[in-house]
């Protein structure tokens, strides 16, 4: 099964894109607060000015009953709306409660409505008192540059920061990525800080503890086992050859005793692959160009009783000759599994062997799969593709192919009967 790195992002660059994205909407969004508090205070303070005015005008009425002149050229009385100036009297005719008018030539009116019995109207033309409105692009090109060097500030700081906060997460990343568990060091968690990171290190440090050791016990277990049963297959075998060759044994017997035999004779093979996954350290060399055909026909040879009395051909394509680079031994143990499987459970019709794309094919005619056999031992790249007596075989076969990053892919149909094939991409 093929392995893809997947490509993550950087935490230390998450942690600057983001830092920096939030200086920026903050810088946009204080610069928009103070562009407004310079307007409102400008308003404010020509209000301001205008409330006086009309302070004194008032003052000045009620004593003569006069309206006296305002003390300023910038303003105008006025006792109706249509002897504003021509630029403003349309605007403030059609909203009568505004007091704000922007006028042509760059004009800036101001209104206000003096507290008196009747309608009057002080109205201030403030183009010369305004201070922000002047520089208001002036005043733009600052924040913005502001702004500007402020994100710039806040991103470099963030790397530095970034940088040093993520520096031992992505040791650990880096220590745990494609690991190889027997190489990890018992104590590696001690060199981590003592914080989130360091909590996280110590709960590896034991996960990996508790996998290395589960691995060990598997692979003793496994190995001891199949050393125990070599010897009683061997005597079983043995026993079974001895007595065909030394008695006379009717065709019934003779049946039972083929079958006893076959029976050891694939437990033999069950056991042989067992030991090879039980000692991993066999199949971690260096690669070598291996012979396909000379294994294949090696296969055939030596399981080629499973056959007798069956009307099966085999096939042998030329495609299998090919020189493919691998583990010789994985490969073999991966054909006796695979060929011996076929022959077993076929009957009737034909095994074949070949070599397309890129991947070892073997074909059988025999009764295919059994959807309703276990699932649990095979992985989910050829889960379901069980057949009848193919259950564990086919899960020793996938633990090879894992082991060795092989593609294996199964194809069956048991409605029908047409038997079973199975793809094995040996990729280098």
């Amino acid at each position: 099964m093929t392995n893809t790195k997947k490509r993550y992002r950087h935490l230390s660059s998450q942690i600057v894109w983001r830092f920096c994205l939030f200086t920026l909407v903050l810088s946009g969004v204080y610069g928009l607060i103070s562009f407004t508090l310079m307007y409102t205070l400008e308003d404010s303070f020509i209000e301001k000015s205008l409330q006086q005015e009309s302070k004194y005008l008032v003052s000045g009425y009620e004593k003569s009953n006069e309206w006296p002149e305002p003390r300023s050229d910038n303003l105008s009385l006025h006792f109706s709306k249509q002897t504003f100036p021509d630029d403003i009297r349309d605007l403030a005719l059609s909203e009568p409660e505004r007091k704000e008018f922007y006028g042509e030539e760059e004009r800036h009116y101001h209104v206000i409505t003096l507290p008196v019995t009747e309608k009057v109207y002080l109205v201030a033309e403030v183009s010369q008192d305004l201070l922000v409105r002047p520089i208001r692009e002036g005043v733009i090109k600052f924040l913005v540059i502001s702004g500007i060097t402020v994100t710039l500030i806040a991103c470099l700081i963030a790397w530095l920061v970034g940088r040093r906060t993520a520096k031992p997460l992505r040791q650990l990343a880096d220590l745990v990525e494609d690991v190889d568990i027997e190489q990890v060091s018992d104590e590696f968690a001690s060199q981590f800080p003592d914080n989130e990171i360091g909590v996280l290190a110590n709960a590896l440090e034991s996960a990996f503890g508790r996998i290395k050791r589960a691995i060990d016990r598997e692979r003793c277990f496994t190995r001891d086992v199949s050393h125990e049963l070599r010897t009683p297959l061997a005597v079983i075998q043995n026993a079974t050859e001895l007595y065909v060759a030394k008695y006379s044994v009717s065709d019934e017997q003779q049946a039972i005793l083929q079958r006893i035999s076959e029976a050891a004779s694939q437990m033999q093979q069950t056991v042989t692959t067992l030991l090879v996954l039980a000692r991993e350290e066999h199949s971690n060399g260096p690669k070598e160009a291996v012979a396909l055909m000379p294994l294949v026909e090696q296969s055939v040879i030596t399981h080629s009783a499973l056959l007798d009395g069956k009307a099966v051909d085999v096939d042998i394509d030329d495609s299998c000759l090919q020189t493919i680079k691998c583990h010789k031994g994985m490969l073999k143990v991966l054909l006796d599994n695979l060929v011996s499987n076929a022959f077993q459970y076929t009957n009737e019709g034909e095994v074949s062997v070949a070599y397309q794309e890129g991947a070892i094919v073997i074909k059988d005619t025999g009764p295919g799969i059994e959807p309703s056999i276990s699932d649990n031992l095979l992985s989910p790249s050829v889960k379901g593709a069980q057949s009848t007596g193919f259950g564990f075989g086919l899960a020793i076969v996938n633990r090879l192919c894992e082991h060795q990053g092989w593609q294996l892919t199964v194809d069956s149909e048991s409605a029908s009967s047409t038997g079973t094939l199975i793809s094995i991409r040996i990729i280098d």
